[in-house]
């Protein structure tokens, strides 16, 4: 019986090690068409996924997730903070509607994420007050429910939430104006075993400076590393990560936990955003997670952002932002990537089973002319309520002419509205066509929207903008 433990023990042990050393992944939904969320579970498993971390409790994914050995983080989107914040009940609803039901048949819940990055600065303050309440209800509802060593409370947090005056690691500490609040919040999940959880994004050090060294951003060596005493810094990842640790060790918490919640590399929508840079990126962190930092050797736990494309995704930060997936909109792998990082020539494995609409497209009619008076209104509507993020300076489709943009801007409309007839028609200036506008020697995509089913229809409503008033746009690619 001693012999049997201590080889459970063992197992258990090597378990640990792997699904912490593992690459988890985000899967969002704020997408106007979804895959199946069987079909994405599906594709997880043959991709040798174990971890997603979701950012709301959506009843479709969470069912589908059933029995499935993937570990699960399920996220509280900001605007359920206040009421989190302000009723000990809501929170125990919350908890019991959401983690309770799922875990109970079979869901393999391991945290909740209070909030997303709600101390950004860019909210101006609007969650400062209620977070920390609300992280405080949702663990009291865990641990009144029988979960509080099941599964742990955390934040996801952005990097900005601490920095280096220096600019070297060892410097680092919490933002000032937060201090004191970022104390507390650590203490408390201390006190809880529950991790810290910090976004870090490389790619949007690059997007927000034209100076920042591009090598620097990758796992290959840098030709401007930071010197920190007896450590030389190479990439951003591990400088960030342990200027985090540092500020962590600096308020007496310096074995607290610590996950990287969202890390990746989108594929268009900037100079930057590309094919290339995205595996090389990806790649070479599945490779280093299992090393870890500096500071913290060993595994580091992490989660690639993101999983597939959502076309409904803010782009007031960038048009990258709808095009952050391994996957496209449609589960086909963008390129070759191995998820294991032991076999660099491994592929990723599509969704299976996925039905498109007809093989038809909607397009500028050849008779029109660009001097047409309707034509910047129409491309404006398109793009206003639909996606023309691939559209721009060196994106996928920057090859395009002028005709080859408005054909794509009709189309993206067009497809997203189901091939419905009406929404081919801009005044007149479009046409249907069976005939692909795609060139085989461009990178541009000129999509077929997938089918969706009645309750993945439904869900994704909640984030379409639906029939808008013409927004007017930069008419950049005419």
């Amino acid at each position: 019986m001693a012999v049997q433990y201590e080889a459970l023990s063992v197992l258990s042990f090597l378990c640990l090690v792997m699904c912490a050393s593992a690459i988890g992944v985000n899967w969002g939904i704020q997408a106007s068409h979804l895959l199946p969320p069987s079909t994405v579970v599906q594709m997880l498993k043959d991709n040798g996924i174990q971890k997603v971390k979701l950012f709301e409790a959506d009843d479709g994914i969470l069912e589908a997730l059933k029995k499935s050995g993937i570990q699960v983080m399920v996220g509280i989107p900001n605007e359920l903070l206040n009421g989190l914040a302000g009723s000990e009940k809501t929170a125990e609803n919350w908890v019991s509607k959401n983690v309770s039901k799922y875990v109970n048949d079979g869901v393999d819940v391991r945290y909740v994420a209070v909030g997303n990055e709600p101390f950004l600065q860019t909210y101006n303050g609007s969650y400062l007050n209620i977070t920390y309440p609300a992280l405080q209800n949702v663990q009291a509802a865990l641990i009144k429910a029988g979960l509080g060593n099941q599964v742990k409370v955390t934040i996801p947090l952005n990097a900005d939430v601490y920095a280096s005056a220096s600019g070297k690691p060892s410097d680092g500490d919490f933002r000032s104006d937060i201090h004191g609040l970022m104390v507390q919040i650590v203490s408390f999940l201390n006190d809880n075993n529950a991790p810290f959880t910090v976004n870090i994004y490389p790619f949007i050090s690059l997007y927000n400076d034209p100076n920042f060294p591009l090598d620097y951003a990758f796992f290959q060596g840098s030709a401007s590393p930071v010197v920190d005493g007896s450590i030389t810094y190479t990439n951003v990842l591990d400088a960030n990560h342990d200027t985090l640790l540092s500020a962590l060790r600096k308020n007496g918490f310096g074995n607290l936990s610590i996950i990287v919640g969202e890390i990746g590399w989108p594929t268009d929508g900037d100079m930057n955003a590309n094919i290339q840079y995205a595996r090389q990126f990806n790649q070479g962190l599945v490779n280093h997670v299992s090393s870890g930092t500096p500071l913290r050797p060993g595994p580091l736990d992490a989660y690639l952002f993101s999983l597939i494309d959502e076309d409904l995704k803010s782009i007031l930060p960038g048009n990258f932002e709808r095009h952050w997936g391994v996957f496209y909109y449609d589960g086909t792998p963008k390129y070759q990537l191995s998820l294991s990082g032991t076999n660099t020539s491994a592929s990723l494995v599509g969704a299976k089973g996925v039905k498109y609409l007809d093989r038809k497209w909607c397009v500028l009619k050849p008779s029109v002319g660009l001097d047409n008076q309707n034509i910047a209104a129409s491309v404006s509507y398109a793009c206003a309520n639909a996606d023309c993020s691939s559209l721009g300076y060196k994106t996928s489709c920057g090859d395009l002419d002028a005709k080859g943009n408005i054909s794509y801007a009709f189309n993206s409309y067009y497809q997203k509205n189901d091939q419905d007839q009406r929404a081919c028609d801009f005044n007149n200036l479009a046409t249907v066509t069976t005939e692909n506008p795609s060139n085989s020697s461009s990178s541009c995509r000129f999509n077929i929207m997938i089918e969706e089913n009645l309750a993945t229809s439904l869900r994704s409503i909640r984030y379409s903008w639906g029939w808008v008033a013409f927004i007017p746009v930069l008419m950049i690619f005419l």
